[in-house]
Formats: C-alpha cells, structure tokens, sequence
C-alpha cells in the first residue's frame, strides 16, 4: 500500500535565509580585515621599492665617484609614479635636486587611490624609515 504522505527533501525557507544572514554577518566581519590586509601588502611593496632605489643610488654613487655625476639619471630613473605596472598608487621624489650625501626618497600616496589616506612614506641616507609621523631605523616600518 502506498502512502498518502511522499517524503520532501531539501530546505524549508527558513534554513535558507538563516544560512544567509549568517553568510553576510561573517563576510561583513572579514571584508574590512581584507581590506587592511591589501592596504598593508601595497605599502609594504613601496616600502621594498624605496630601500631597491636607495641601494641604486649607493651603488651607482660608488660606480661612479660621487652624488653629482649621478644625480640627473637617478632623478630621471627613479623619480616616478609606482608601482609602474598597474594602478599607480605613489609618487616617488628624491630630494635635493641636484642629488648630495644627504638624500631622502619620499613616497606620496596618489589621491583617488586606495593609499590615498594611508600616509606619507620616506627614507633618508641613514636609514631613516617614515610613515607619516613616525619614524624608525629598525624592521618595522609600519
């Protein structure tokens, strides 16, 4: 004898929507965590950047005897808008111009980016590391 009943599968409304809302609440959760996370990796690549042009300026002063007779290719060299494939997302300037012992490499965020409000990154001669107001000589330069 066959049954009146059949037996349903699969989910009722309710299960569905629960599963749902608790979907949004864990992305609403991480999504800004993310965000933090990209905003630190692009900075930290400046970060790599900056100290990759500081030993081109070291090594091409040493190749060539002094800060003047590089100083007009490093700033055209280096003096640019990085990264340099992609979004460009800093503006690179080297200071003074002309180029002497006492240098400093400044990363501007471009505005309209997603560094926009991320601060102001620098490097001097002596190792220096600035990010906006703050400054260190050791590792960490976030």
């Amino acid at each position: 004898m066959q049954s009146s009943i059949d037996n349903q599968k699969g989910f009722t409304l309710v299960e569905v929507m629960i599963v749902v809302a608790i979907i949004g609440v864990l992305a609403a959760i991480a999504y800004p965590s993310y965000q933090r996370y990209v905003i630190k990796t692009k900075r930290t690549d400046m970060m790599v950047e900056m100290q990759n042009i500081a030993a081109q300026i070291e090594s091409r002063k040493l190749a060539q005897g002094s800060y003047s007779a590089i100083s007009a290719k490093v700033l055209d060299d280096f003096e640019d808008a990085y990264p340099t494939q992609g979004v460009a997302l800093y503006d690179i300037t080297i200071a003074p111009d002309p180029l002497t012992a006492k240098w400093t490499i400044t990363a501007t965020p471009k505005s309209g980016t997603q560094m926009a409000t991320d601060g102001t990154l620098s490097l001097n001669y002596q190792g220096l590391k600035c990010k906006a107001t703050t400054c260190s000589t050791g590792d960490d330069w976030n």
